[in-house]
């Protein structure tokens, strides 16, 4: 497969571009500065430069055409202050969500947040974050479009990953490691059967590739 990653140099896309390189499939990553270029050359993907806070539709498209799947995996970053809440968390996956549809690649996996939901209260910068997320996921859900899957982990640790997680519809809060949310991402992209699922992922006691497939009805 071809799949292009938004947001590849971010540390859940980096690890998922080694997964995919490392098992054959062609990965590009889109980001923001060329000097990130090398460590995506390094993890086995193509760059791709490009702000998707300024890039039009037309722009990504052009990047996008030919993909058999995209993955939104870009974030405006925890020092980000709340305008980049919009234009990144939510404009962003918005952008690219519409340009995956301009250029027919139906297969469209997004990496959230565990209780991303547009009527999120607060107005602290997490509760922004949190009403982003939940905005463009659900902007995604309603696209016809695309063959969407809807990841939302729970709290992000660099922990070595075991490859034993929890994947429901809802798991309540948890920790998960960011190796083992890559090889989730990696495994849902093989699985189409998981298309209209919004999924939420922590540690648990079942191996990836068996959580993914018992979620897609297998």
């Amino acid at each position: 497969m071809r799949i292009v990653i938004a947001g590849g140099h971010g540390q859940i896309a980096l690890r998922l571009e080694r997964l995919l390189a490392a098992r054959g499939d062609e990965v590009a990553g889109i980001v923001r500065k060329a000097e990130q270029g090398d460590d995506l050359r390094a993890a086995g993907a193509e760059p791709i430069v490009l702000d998707l806070e300024s890039a039009s539709v037309e722009e990504v498209a052009q990047r996008l055409r030919g993909a058999d799947a995209a993955v939104f995996a870009a974030g405006a970053g925890p020092g980000s202050g709340v305008a980049r809440k919009d234009t990144v968390d939510k404009g962003a996956a918005v952008l690219f969500a519409d340009a995956a549809v301009l250029a027919g690649v139906r297969r469209f996996v997004v990496v959230s947040s565990m209780g991303a939901d547009p009527a999120h209260p607060g107005d602290d910068i997490f509760d922004v974050y949190q009403r982003a997320k939940g905005e463009a996921d659900a902007y995604v859900q309603g696209l016809d479009a695309l063959d969407w899957t809807i990841l939302r982990p729970g709290a992000l640790t660099n922990d070595a990953g075991t490859g034993l997680v929890r994947l429901e519809a809802h798991t309540g809060r948890g920790q998960v490691p960011r190796d083992d949310v890559a090889a989730a991402l990696a495994e849902l992209l093989d699985t189409p059967a998981t298309s209209g699922l919004t999924l939420e992922l922590i540690s648990g006691s079942t191996p990836v590739s068996v959580a993914v497939k018992s979620v897609a009805g297998n």
